[in-house]
């Protein structure tokens, strides 16, 4: 009898584990199913836009008007072709490929629309541009397309772990909040810094 019981308590507790089993699989592949933004080669071909300006590098925070309180970063580079890593990004525009969280084509008027988008009423653009050798920004735009997709909330951490591991930017320390990346650029030699207010309507404010 008792190891008639026996038996009956492994078979449902291996009916247990079994069932556990199935459902991490169904929940893992119910995370596989969300498609990340891949453009096709195409498509990045088509699009691609190399800016005569020298090779740079630029850091693009998101700040709200009246605090020091920062929303996003980003990077605009400027390499053999000017991309933008947008780690956790909301814009969009259907003329600019996507692979995960590199921006291609992004054409004079492209980077327009792109501030148009979060300089607003609200916030202005901090714009940090360090002139870099070509190689300099080629390596950065590589280690960013290697970086892939970006958890929310992570794009201060990975725009500045990008920066810190790119010659000239020695000892950059990598932080999870926007400004402290804004801190860390304004003492890199070199920086040249911009500022842009413009209303909902995209007029230029002040820079």
């Amino acid at each position: 009898m008792t190891r008639t019981m026996n038996s009956k308590g492994r078979m449902i507790v291996t009916r247990i584990r079994l069932g556990l089993l199935l459902a991490m699989v169904t929940v893992l592949s119910a995370c596989g199913v969300a498609q990340l933004p891949w453009a096709p080669d195409a498509e990045v071909a088509r699009a691609r836009y190399h800016d005569p300006s020298p090779s740079s590098i630029t850091l693009m925070t998101v700040v709200a008007n009246g605090s020091t309180a920062a929303g996003h970063s980003a990077l605009l580079i400027n390499a053999s072709e000017r991309v933008i890593y947008d780690p956790a990004g909301t814009w969009y525009n259907k003329d600019v490929p996507e692979r995960a969280d590199m921006l291609y084509g992004i054409t004079p008027k492209m980077l327009q629309y792109y501030l148009d988008y979060h300089a607003r009423d609200r916030f202005h653009v901090v714009m940090q541009t360090k002139v870099v050798a070509p190689e300099v920004a080629e390596h950065i735009k590589q280690l960013a397309i290697q970086k892939g997709t970006s958890m929310n909330a992570m794009c201060a951490q990975n725009t500045s772990d990008l920066l810190a591991h790119t010659p000239g930017f020695e000892g950059f320390k990598v932080s999870v909040w926007p400004k402290s990346a804004v801190a860390e650029m304004s003492r890199v030699p070199g920086v040249v810094t911009k500022t842009i207010y413009q209303d909902d309507k995209g007029k230029d404010l002040k820079s």
